[in-house]
């Protein structure tokens, strides 16, 4: 290719900044199609339930490659660095970094061509290989002393819930799936209106009515990358920024549990001053809708919650949470879609009965599902599920019966002690009537009314001046 006076490097590092490269990423999904026998070392991994091993160039080899007329030169490089981290409780350690970066070698004749044609046909063409063989990652972040250590750790997601399977009424399933489809479609509308282009969606309700499924089911459905973001590993508002800001595009950003992630008010309460040297409630809020929201394109946030009630109300108005979904208790039409997952069955006789007792009871789709799988049978399974259901049935009319025994209990108890305090106060205004003088003169009748009422009795008289005094108790 000539004398080195004659050559031009680019050099394309792993990351932009806080960002990843993307030209990085593409250059490494196009050079595995580029590995030819003169290659000696390779890198070769394998996922638990992927098909085919992945295959990459290791650092230090070189690979040619011709685009039209020219002929570039690509080769891996790595290097260490040490990295000063800092704890919880302050401490200091040091860590070892790999920083990784591509070299292209060409002509410097060619630089126009390369600049202009040749990386943007790389781009391209990662592009389309991805698309073919994306296998969907969940991304968690890597720890140190128990905190995150700057970098994202990602396996397959292999959970197979699909709309298809999920126990959610069809008309919302069809709003929600249409409003997906929307949404990656409207790259133009999100630019000429000016704003980021992300979604919000809150989804909330009881444990176990498959928000953790419907999650995966929209990865799935849309083939995005699952960001899982735990806040309790972070201590401040810059590690919040560095680690979302390194996601990547096309992804979905998960935060279950928000109402018991972390305590926001308390530390905004807290007094500290340096707003970056701890993780606030603003600070989230920025990454969602601020400034730092146009850090990316066509990114979906997702929050989970058991008790939206809990939440900041800053949290949940349009721009950040746009869709909000409650995820309810299992409907007929949701036992009929877990029936045919798991019975393969679309009709029974026990169906009229069990669809009965769903709308009568509160049960959700992960109960029923555990009571279909205790069985490969549908008689047995359905038989199960009804026995479990008139179980359900009787707890809530017992806890009904009790509740409506205890509110009648205490009404009664309140009129007596409000009877009690009308009389005691007529006794104090004339002592010798007959029909009060007992309520001051009798001890055993005392002791024979509910424990409120003689509680309130046997307390010392006050003055006729304060007529409130027994309405304290």
């Amino acid at each position: 290719m000539g004398n080195s006076s004659s050559q031009m490097t680019i050099i394309i590092d792993e990351n932009n900044g806080l960002s990843q490269n993307q030209m990085f990423e593409a250059s490494e999904v196009y050079l595995r199609t580029k590995i030819t026998p003169s290659v000696s070392r390779l890198k070769v991994s394998k996922a638990p339930r992927e098909k085919n091993f992945s295959v990459t160039v290791n650092k230090g080899e070189k690979i040619i490659d011709a685009f039209e007329d020219i002929q570039v030169i690509w080769q891996v490089t790595c290097t260490e660095n040490q990295k000063k981290s800092t704890d919880y409780e302050g401490g200091f350690s040091n860590e070892n970094v790999e920083r990784k970066s591509i070299e292209l070698s060409f002509h410097k004749e060619h630089r126009e061509k390369v600049l202009s044609s040749y990386l943007s046909y790389v781009l391209e063409r990662a592009k389309a290989i991805k698309e073919e063989d994306k296998v969907v990652k969940l991304y968690s972040l890597g720890r140190f002393h128990g905190y995150y250590d700057g970098s994202w750790r990602s396996v397959n997601l292999d959970h197979p819930s699909t709309f298809d399977t999920l126990a959610m009424d069809p008309p919302l399933k069809k709003e929600l799936m249409d409003d997906l489809d929307r949404f990656v479609k409207r790259r133009e509308f999100y630019k000429r209106v000016g704003k980021a282009w992300k979604r919000g969606y809150l989804l909330y309700g009881p444990p176990g009515t498959g928000k953790s499924s419907l999650i995966a089911a929209m990865a799935n459905y849309l083939k995005f990358h699952i960001y899982d973001l735990e806040l309790t590993s972070l201590l401040s508002n810059s590690d919040l920024r560095s680690i979302l800001a390194s996601t990547a595009n096309r992804s979905i950003l998960v935060i279950e549990d928000i109402d018991c992630s972390s305590d926001f008010q308390k530390r905004q309460a807290g007094g500290n001053n340096n707003v970056d040297s701890q993780l606030t409630l603003s600070g989230l809020l920025n990454f969602i809708d601020g400034l730092w929201s146009s850090c990316g394109d066509e990114r979906i946030i997702i929050f989970t919650t058991n008790h939206k009630d809990r939440l900041d109300p800053a949290l949940l108005r349009p721009g950040r949470m746009d869709i909000h979904i409650h995820m309810s208790y299992c409907t007929p039409s949701g036992f009929k879609i877990l029936a045919s997952n798991y019975l393969g069955i679309n009709n029974h006789s026990m169906f009229t009965e069990i669809e009965k007792l769903i709308t009568e009871v509160e049960v959700t789709p992960a109960e029923i599902a555990e009571e279909l799988m205790k069985s490969e049978d549908a008689d047995t399974a359905l038989e199960g599920l009804l026995n479990y259901l008139h179980t359900k049935e009787m707890e809530h009319g017992k806890a009904n019966v009790e509740g409506e025994k205890e509110a009648r209990g205490k009404e009664q108890e309140s009129e007596e002690i409000s009877s009690l305090q009308f009389c005691a106060s007529r006794s104090r205004e004339d002592p010798a009537n007959p029909t009060t003088s007992i309520l001051s003169e009798d001890p055993a009748t005392i002791g024979k009314l509910p424990a409120t009422v003689s509680r309130a009795l046997s307390l010392p008289r006050e003055s006729s001046d304060n007529p409130t005094s027994f309405g304290t108790l």
